[in-house]
């Protein structure tokens, strides 16, 4: 039986896609254009997988309606990776894509009684930044998302108001396992980082002279996890038959923001910032008109920028009783600016 991926084209899916066929399981990767598949087979090929084991199936998010008309052979699991990514979305945009989308994914998993593992954010573990958006932790279906969206924008709201109302769906016997993956970094051994991640953003930054100062405090931190280890445990919570109802894929031996610029710099070869702009500090600076753009920093991202330290017991005691330990942050950081160096 295969397991059905939406989002397989991108950075975290054909990585997931690699580590699955690598152990020949067959893949089915709901695609919108289908004609990208022997793309996406020599990525997977290229990244130690059989690219072989994946076939297409011809699906779009943002036509929920016909996902729940697809004929499907037998499916083990859903890995749900898709999403619209971006700052500065069109709210309504970022709703049909990762709300209404993920939506009919979780209601087509009920429909076929299989497992649903649901990618979402680690943000959802910060319960005093979901309370300061207005979130209602205690009844979450009495939020007033359209405020959510006001505050947080459009991304981050999205992925939010997914989550939870995908988690309401439990009651109406759906298998969901949620994990919940901090910042992606590149792979642990190659540094292979893709243009859209937010870490390549920061190293790009840095490298252009963009980054005079820290972000934030000395206790400011951008939590990550490597990408091959988050394709692992994706892989574990579809094909296991008892996996914990979330899991929290975060490292907690990332470095502070400081140190991480440091060792980026490092292998750059440009001089790191050492001086500190807080965050609302910066928060107002991007109000100017164009200095986002210029900056390629956006009020969004800065939500991700932390102090808060987040508790990854359960997770990790998963992964260590699956051989799944976390490779080591400082040397992931190093690669994946490596990665940056040498394109």
């Amino acid at each position: 039986m295969s397991i059905l991926i939406s989002g397989a084209t991108g950075f975290i899916g054909r990585h997931l896609c690699a580590r699955l066929t690598a152990n020949q399981q067959p893949v089915l990767a709901l695609m919108r254009d289908a004609g990208q598949l022997p793309a996406l087979r020599e990525k997977i090929d290229a990244l130690g997988g059989q690219g072989s084991l994946v076939q297409a199936l011809a699906g779009d998010l943002d036509r929920p309606r016909h996902l729940l008309s697809l004929a499907l052979p037998e499916i083990t699991a859903i890995v749900h990776l898709g999403a619209r990514f971006g700052w500065q979305l069109d709210k309504e945009q970022a709703r049909a894509t990762n709300v209404s989308g993920s939506l009919a994914v979780a209601e087509l998993a009920r429909r076929l009684g299989c497992r649903l593992v649901f990618v979402s954010g680690f943000m959802l573990e910060n319960h005093a930044h979901l309370s300061k958006l207005g979130i209602d932790l205690a009844q979450p279906d009495k939020t007033a998302w359209d405020r959510v969206y006001d505050r947080a924008g459009a991304y981050e709201a999205s992925k939010l108001e997914s989550a939870f109302r995908v988690r309401a769906m439990v009651t109406q016997g759906l298998d969901l396992v949620e994990v919940q993956p901090a910042t992606v970094a590149g792979h642990s051994r190659s540094g292979e980082l893709d243009t859209a991640q937010p870490l390549y953003q920061l190293i790009d930054n840095l490298a252009r002279g963009r980054l005079a100062m820290v972000p934030g405090s000395p206790d400011h931190w951008l939590p990550l996890v490597a990408v091959d280890h988050l394709a692992a445990l994706l892989a574990h919570a579809a094909l296991l038959p008892q996996v914990p109802a979330r899991l929290l894929a975060l490292d907690p031996g990332t470095p502070r923001l400081q140190p991480l610029l440091a060792q980026v710099a490092e292998v750059l070869d440009r001089r790191p910032p050492k001086r500190y702009l807080p965050i609302p500090a910066l928060a107002l600076l991007l109000r100017i008109p164009g200095l986002s753009r210029l900056m390629n920093t956006y009020p969004e991202a800065l939500n991700f920028i932390q102090t808060t330290r987040f508790d990854t017991e359960v997770a990790d005691g998963f992964g260590e009783q699956e051989g799944l330990a976390h490779p080591d942050m400082n040397r992931v950081i190093r690669a994946s600016a490596g990665f940056y160096k040498n394109q």
